[in-house]
């Protein structure tokens, strides 16, 4: 018989303590609210909650970090300096609170370890990486930070095949994701149509900075009010590396059989195809442009998408003679066209322009020439040439060793271009290793797109195939593999793929 007088009787007492509980924390916040900011202490109840639950539910955690990442930029905007470093870091900490919980399972037999295909090569990475920065006796801390910049969001794949999430942890991540992408599209819509009082509210302009080194450089806006779309990303090119990276795993949704016809898939480019288009990104067109292409195209061998690119290519060949456009003589102006800022990736005087202004035309010619000439095995070393971390250090020492300026424009420090930068700093050893894992993740999202069963993970696989060759185009004109809205999650569905296709095998055999 149930002794229902002695189940309220714990029911009471577990409410007494629970409550009892619960007042004890409010008078410790109130006590601590009295010595440090309000702020501080509401910093400090996340933190901990967070902590909490990577350390139970680690994936969960990398889950948080993707529906988190394109708030950032907004929610930083708006942080109090008394616990800005904190919150500018709070993410990227996250990552590595993830790899001590993941290496604290394997040390305690709770996990065991996964091989992929890319251990041999990442490690080899990363030894040519120590290697280069010991022959070229970099600065520790430089090192440091120069690793933490190339390494850190490749570890995302190394820790979504440990911590192996489930199929439907990863459907639901993604279906959030793509919401996500929505809600962008309709904030840059609208951005398009309200301009400069939207444009002030979510432009991060203001720079952060601790002693010398720089938190958040801000964001000059030197496009018209209105006319360049970003949503709460902070610039117009990450908004457009963001949609098209999602687009194109809704492309391989689009082009797999099973999802063609759903229409939450049409919504999602009904509005984010144009909302790519007004953030005026010429790199995101191109690269979305060279992903979809490989699936409808050469994959898929989609009749449609024939016949639209050769529409495309004759309405860009009537548009010239129309309107008697000198493509060669274009550069970019203030109160640019559509049609102008698409036909200025070919101009010459652009591409002259950039050689001549320390663009990334002036880079392309002169990393080869100057800076892998002068080391072309090992580099340069980490934090020593063209990337973030050398921006964020105003680190010139290479600069001046060799007589170039100091990066784009003389000052930024960054070159413009991740393929050239990582070749400055790794050499050629470390850049065809780079390379290689590029192609190997590229061969397995073709392997699931052919081989799976599932038409979920043949979705993922075209996905991962188009955003491969997108951002292997888009890293010659940005500092991609290092920009935390982007890079995190190409190597995020990367590790899911993987994670499919290996749960896949399992119920094969």
């Amino acid at each position: 018989m149930i002794n229902l007088r002695s189940i309220y009787k714990r029911a009471e007492e577990h409410t007494r303590l629970a409550i009892g509980g619960l007042f004890l924390a409010l008078a410790l916040l109130i006590v601590l609210q009295s010595v440090f900011s309000p702020s501080l202490v509401v910093s400090g109840v996340i933190v901990l909650f967070v902590l909490g639950v990577t350390i139970v539910r680690p994936h969960y955690t990398l889950g948080f970090l993707a529906v988190y990442l394109p708030f950032e930029s907004i929610i930083l905007k708006f942080t109090p300096d008394d616990v800005y470093v904190f919150a500018r870091y709070f993410a990227e900490s996250l990552i590595y609170v993830v790899v001590l919980v993941v290496a604290v399972r394997w040390l305690s037999g709770k996990l065991k370890f996964q091989q992929t295909p890319l251990d041999l090569t990442f490690l080899l990475f990363v030894l040519v990486l120590l290697g280069s920065a010991l022959v070229n006796l970099v600065e520790p801390t430089t090192a440091i930070l120069g690793l933490r910049q190339i390494l850190r969001f490749m570890i995302i794949f190394f820790l979504v095949v440990q911590l192996d999430p489930s199929k439907v942890f990863i459907k639901q991540l993604t279906l959030a994701m793509f919401v996500i992408v929505l809600f962008q599209s309709v904030l840059g819509l609208l951005q398009a149509v309200i301009g400069e009082p939207l444009d002030n509210l979510l432009l991060p302009s203001e720079a952060r900075t601790l002693g010398s080194i720089m938190l958040t450089s801000g964001v000059e806006q030197f496009w018209d009010p209105g006319s360049r779309v970003f949503a709460t990303l902070g610039r117009y090119d990450r908004l457009g590396n963001f949609l098209y990276l999602f687009l194109l795993i809704g492309s391989g949704f689009l082009f797999t059989k099973k999802f063609a016809t759903d229409r939450r898939l049409l919504l999602l480019f009904a509005l984010g195809f144009p909302a790519l288009v007004l953030t005026y990104s010429r790199s995101s067109w191109f690269a979305f442009l060279l992903g979809f292409i490989f699936i409808g195209l050469l994959i898929k061998k989609d009749k449609r998408v024939l016949a639209g690119l050769g529409a495309f290519a004759v309405l860009i060949g009537l548009y010239l003679g129309v309107s008697g456009l000198n493509v060669s003589l274009i550069t970019e102006a203030p109160g640019q066209s559509l049609s102008e800022r698409f036909y200025e990736s070919f101009s010459y005087a652009r591409w002259r322009g950039e050689y001549y202004g320390l663009g990334r035309t002036f880079w392309f010619v002169h990393t080869p020439l100057d800076v892998v000439a002068a080391s072309p095995i090992l580099g340069f070393g980490p934090g020593q040439f063209g990337g973030g971390a050398a921006a964020a250090l105003h680190n010139t020492s290479v600069y001046e060793e060799l007589g170039l300026p100091f990066g784009v424009f003389g000052t930024e420090g960054f070159i413009d271009n991740n393929w050239f930068s990582l070749w400055g700093e790794s050499g050629t050893f470390g850049l065809l290793l780079y390379l290689w894992m590029f192609v190997v993740l590229f061969k397995m999202g073709l392997t699931a797109a052919r081989e799976a069963k599932d038409p979920y993970t043949q979705a993922l696989g075209l996905g991962l195939c188009a955003c491969l060759i997108a951002v292997s185009f888009n890293a010659f004109t940005s500092t991609l593999f290092e920009i935390r809205t982007s890079a995190f999650y190409l190597w995020l569905y990367a590790g899911f793929v993987f994670v499919l296709l290996k749960k896949e095998k399992k119920q094969l055999v």
